[in-house]
């Protein structure tokens, strides 16, 4: 069948099989081409890795980070839904797929499963799977991202994207017509604050790597590693103050805690780079942040998306003698982002910007580009008149 996006706001459901077979191997073609070039850098690689969350984003990236700089085996972990008569699977589907694929005729070892990453059975399941083909993992990468958390005691919490203590108005910018507007937030409830954390922040993370060690699948001083997001000041009220930043804080609380619970385990947070995912872009401010952000990053030539952060993470962060951290610890990719030379240009424009200059302003293409590229939609080379095996 012929496949089209089918998109509404931050919405598409749709995915398009060849074109997610496409940005994979593309991401792997740079992170090939990248790590050969740091390769005589380094004091040392990761042989065995599980990734949470690994069918999209930052956790797809880490993936093919991790198998095609260091040839690491990889366990990747990821909810993706099969298609189902005229209905496409979910990109995540389609990416694991090109993902095994692609690295088994690398001569690599892979094994994706698919289930819900916070249940027990997932855990149990990945641990036998490490036992009966690494025996062991030295690193863990934890990228998992949901809207909702089934708890072990049955309990479900939701995710809620609010303030704390103050409603917020802020411009925004209107995916559907690209005109900007107003947007406000209410305050969250303390039970709404306390969902979140328990969905966004470390609990799994903890829960995760409590089951790994209990099996005895960790190696001895493995490395883990959480992702998370500060930004700018800009949008502190509904992003590192709000709901979404306590369950952050919660992250690095964690990371605290895991390295005081385990003498031979180093956790770490990695604070990165906003790029366009699929949650990103509910956000009020955050799609017009991104759009003029994306505009100012490419004229400095400082522009990066999830495989380019992903392979620094490794190359210039991970693999050295020592890990730079700042004075919380953590990992800080977003140090492009936050030079003082490109927010000061992102500030004087969203001072500036307003429907009528948007699109000079903007990188409003990049941004929508991005945002296709998710589901596997305008990809070069891909023919999307084709039929197409879904």
């Amino acid at each position: 069948m012929v496949v089209e996006p089918k998109a509404k706001g931050f919405i598409c459901t749709t995915a398009h099989p060849v074109g997610c077979y496409e940005n994979v191997e593309k991401q792997i073609q740079y992170a090939k081409k990248t790590g050969e070039s740091y390769q005589c850098k380094r004091e040392k690689e990761f042989k065995k890795v599980l990734v949470i969350g690994a069918s999209t984003g930052y956790g797809l990236a880490s993936r093919i980070a991790a198998a095609f700089t260091c040839k690491a085996s990889t366990i990747g972990v990821m909810f993706e839904r099969p298609a189902a008569g005229k209905r496409t699977a979910t990109a995540g589907y389609y990416n694991t797929a090109a993902f095994d694929k692609l690295a088994k005729e690398a001569g690599l070892y892979t094994k994706s499963i698919n289930g819900d990453a916070f249940s027990d059975e997932i855990k149990q399941e990945v641990i036998q799977a490490i036992k009966d083909d690494l025996g062991e993992v030295d690193l863990v990468i934890y990228s998992l991202a949901s809207p909702r958390r089934t708890a072990p005691d049955g309990t479900t919490y939701v995710s809620t994207l609010k303030t704390v203590n103050e409603v917020f108005t802020t411009k925004s910018l209107n995916l559907n017509n690209n005109e900007i507007t107003t947007a406000t937030l209410e305050p969250a409830t303390e039970e709404e604050i306390a969902g979140t954390v328990k969905v966004m922040g470390g609990e799994d993370w903890e829960l995760w790597i409590d089951a790994l060690k209990a099996a005895g699948v960790l190696a001895k001083d493995a490395v883990t590693v959480a992702y998370s997001y500060i930004g700018p000041e800009l949008t502190y009220p509904i992003y590192y103050s709000g709901t979404i930043g306590q369950a952050k804080k919660h992250v690095l609380e964690t990371a605290v805690k895991l390295n005081q619970k385990y003498d031979d385990l180093k956790a770490y947070v990695s604070v990165n780079k906003a790029v366009v995912t699929q949650s990103s872009s509910a956000i009020p401010a955050v799609p017009l942040y991104l759009s003029i952000m994306y505009k100012v990053m490419k004229e400095q030539n400082l522009h990066e998306g999830c495989i380019e952060q992903m392979v620094r993470l490794f190359d210039e962060k991970l693999l050295g003698d020592t890990v730079p951290v700042d004075e919380e610890g953590r990992i800080r990719l977003d140090d492009w982002e936050m030079k003082p030379e490109v927010q000061d240009a992102i500030m004087k424009t969203w001072e500036q910007v307003n429907t009528e200059n948007v699109s000079k302003l903007c990188d409003i293409q990049g941004y929508w580009d991005d945002f296709f590229q998710m589901f596997g939609f305008r990809m070069p080379g891909v023919d999307y008149g084709a039929d197409v095996e879904i």
